[in-house]
């Protein structure tokens, strides 16, 4: 199932975020991976995943070549 991200967006855009397992939980976020991934081992998070939040949302097209 698709997750909705645009809270998320709205509210980070351009920083990193240390998400919880389920993906769309936020532990701590900074400027730097370096920043958010500090803030999320002071809470107790580990093994966040991170992730950054573009600053623009651009469409993706996926496609398949058979070459």
């Amino acid at each position: 199932m698709a997750i909705d991200w645009t809270k998320i967006y709205k509210k980070y855009k351009g920083l990193w975020v240390a998400l919880k397992k389920d993906e769309k939980t936020i532990v701590a976020s900074g400027e730097t991976i370096k920043e958010a991934l500090e803030k999320a081992k002071a809470r107790g998070y580990e093994k966040p995943i991170m992730f950054r939040v573009p600053t623009e949302i651009m469409p993706y097209i996926g496609g398949f070549s058979s070459l």
